[in-house]
């Protein structure tokens, strides 16, 4: 992976730690929106984790294909990823 690898780690565990908070929130009956804020926060999160991951292919493993059929391949899997999120 040609992510920063600290970034994207510490992104995600930070979601991790919010995803226990909730389970948590839930098992004590907490208030629903109160509840849906905190999963927003860790899709927020994923999703800049993702990002980092994203945008590291891009710079890199785009950038750096050797051919232009493995630059076009590369470009795919990133339109591909990219279709995920919309």
């Amino acid at each position: 992976m040609m992510a920063d690898a600290k970034t994207v780690t510490r992104l995600l565990k930070t979601a991790r730690g919010q995803l226990d908070g909730i389970l948590t929130m839930i098992e004590e009956d907490r208030y629903c929106m109160d509840i849906s804020q905190q999963l927003l926060a860790v899709d927020a999160l994923v999703r800049r984790a993702n990002k980092e991951v994203l945008t590291a292919h891009l710079k890199h493993c785009v950038e750096q294909a050797d051919t232009p059929q493995e630059h076009a391949q590369k470009v795919d899997e990133l339109v591909a990823a990219l279709g995920k999120l919309l």
